[in-house]
C-alpha cells in the first residue's frame, strides 16, 4: 500500500497520453493504488516516461468482450476511474458512466478532454496551444509586436487539465464517501486554462491590463518584472513589484537617479527595461546572483533543466531526484502527517497483469480465462 494521504485508495486508469498519466502520477503519488490499462501490444514503458512512474500496469485488448468485463470487476472494486479519450469513445467500448455507475454507484467518473464533453467543437481534435488560444492565455504570452509565444504545454494539459482532473476527483471522492453517492467530472482543458486566468479577466474588466502582449506589469512589460541576459550568455529574472523590493533592486544596481523613481510609469517601460538590460550584461549570472540570489529583490538565476539538481535550494528540498538514472520532479505537495513517496518506476506494459489483477480480487482461473481469451 502506498504513502500518502491516498492511501488505501483505488483508482482505474485507462492509458492516455500527456496530461492524462501527468493526473494518473499525481494520484499515485499521494498514495493511491493505481492500475492502469494499457493496450496489448501497445508501445511504452520507457523509464524516460517520468508521468508513468508509480502505479502497476496491466494490458488488455478492450476490443474482447472478456476484457471489457474485467475492466468492470475492477470498477467494482475501484474508488475512481480516470479516462482522457475523445467524447463517446468510453461508451462504445461498453464502459461509460451510465455502465460503470450501475456496477459501482459510489465510483468517481474522472474525464478529461480539451474542449469538453459538450459544445460545438467537444468530438474535434486539438492540442494544448489550441485548447488555451480560446481562454486569453496564448493571446497575453509573447513580447510586443511578435507572435504569441506556446508556454509548453503547461497552462491547458498539465495545469488547466490535469491539475483540474485531480481537483475534481479527489474532491468528488470525499463527496462519494460522506454519501455515497459518484459521480461524473468533465475537465476541459478550455475551463480549466481560462479559470487560471480569473486573475486577469479581473484586470481587464478594472482597465489594469492592455490587450496586448508584453505591455503589462507581469507579461514582461514592466523593467522590473523581466528576464534579462548576463555577461555569460545567460539568463536571470527579477520581479521587484512592491516598492521595497524595487528600492532594494535600486540599491544592488546603483540606480540612483532620479529618472528611476518613476516605477509605475508605463511609458517610461520600453527604455527602462533597455537601461536594466545593458547593466545586467556587465556581469555573469554567477556574479548577480552573489549580489541579489537570496535578497527580497525576487531575484532567481534562470536555470535549464540539468542546471536544477544542482542548485543548493533544489538539493536542500530535494525537489529533484534521480531514480534509476533519470532525473526528475519528486512529489510535490508536501504532507506533514503523511507523507508521500514515489511508489515505484515506470511500468513496462503489461507487467503486472496477473499481480495486479489478483491483489484486486480476481483468482487464477480469472486470470487464466483472461489469458486463454487473449484478453490480456
Amino acid at each position: 500500500m502506498g504513502k500518502g494521504p491516498l492511501s488505501g485508495i483505488k483508482v482505474v486508469e485507462f492509458a492516455g497520453i500527456g496530461p492524462g498519466p501527468f493526473c494518473g502520477m499525481l494520484l499515485s503519488d499521494m498514495g493511491a493504488d493505481v492500475v492502469r490499462i494499457d493496450r496489448k501490444g501497445g508501445f511504452g514503458g520507457s523509464k524516460f516516461d517520468i508521468t508513468a512512474r508509480g502505479r502497476r500496469s496491466i494490458a488488455m485488448d478492450l476490443k474482447k468482450p472478456e476484457a471489457v468485463e474485467a475492466c468492470l470487476k475492477l470498477i467494482e472494486e475501484a474508488d475512481m476511474l480516470q479516462e482522457g479519450f475523445r467524447p463517446g469513445v468510453m461508451e462504445r467500448l461498453g464502459l461509460g458512466p451510465d455502465v460503470c455507475f450501475k456496477r459501482n454507484p459510489k465510483l468517481v467518473y474522472g474525464r478529461m478532454t480539451g474542449w469538453g464533453q459538450t459544445g460545438p467543437m467537444a468530438k474535434a481534435a486539438g492540442h494544448d496551444l489550441n485548447y488555451i488560444s480560446l481562454t486569453g492565455a496564448a493571446h497575453a504570452i509573447g513580447r510586443p509586436g511578435e507572435k504569441p509565444v506556446p508556454p509548453l504545454n503547461l497552462v491547458g494539459d498539465f495545469g488547466g487539465g490535469a491539475l483540474y482532473l485531480a481537483l475534481g476527483m479527489v474532491s468528488a471522492l470525499n463527496h462519494a464517501q460522506r454519501t455515497g453517492e459518484g459521480q461524473v467530472i468533465d475537465a476541459a482543458m478550455t475551463d480549466g486554462a481560462t479559470s487560471l486566468m480569473a486573475m486577469f479577466y479581473g484586470f481587464t474588466g478594472s482597465g489594469m491590463w492592455e490587450d496586448t502582449h508584453g505591455t503589462n506589469m507581469l507579461d514582461g512589460g514592466a523593467h522590473f518584472y523581466d528576464t534579462y541576459e548576463t555577461s555569460d550568455g545567460k539568463w536571470v529574472s527579477i520581479g521587484s513589484i512592491e516598492p521595497q523590493f524595487y528600492a532594494l533592486l535600486r540599491e544592488k544596481m546603483g540606480l540612483e537617479d532620479s529618472y528611476w523613481d518613476d516605477q509605475m510609469n508605463r511609458e517610461k517601460w520600453p527604455e527602462m527595461t533597455e537601461k536594466l538590460a545593458v547593466i545586467f550584461k556587465t556581469k555573469t549570472r554567477d556574479e548577480w546572483c552573489e549580489i541579489m540570489e537570496g535578497t527580497d529583490i525576487c531575484f532567481a538565476p534562470i536555470l535549464s533543466i540539468k542546471e536544477t539538481i544542482d542548485h543548493p535550494h533544489n538539493k536542500a528540498r530535494e525537489t529533484v531526484v534521480e531514480i534509476d538514472g533519470v532525473v526528475q520532479p519528486n512529489i510535490a505537495p508536501r504532507f506533514a502527517g503523511t507523507p508521500s513517496e514515489i511508489q515505484g518506476p515506470v511500468p513496462a506494459i503489461g507487467e503486472h497483469n496477473e499481480e495486479a489483477l489478483s491483489d484486486w480480487g480476481f483468482s487464477a482461473e480469472d486470470v487464466a480465462a483472461l489469458k486463454t481469451a487473449e484478453a490480456i
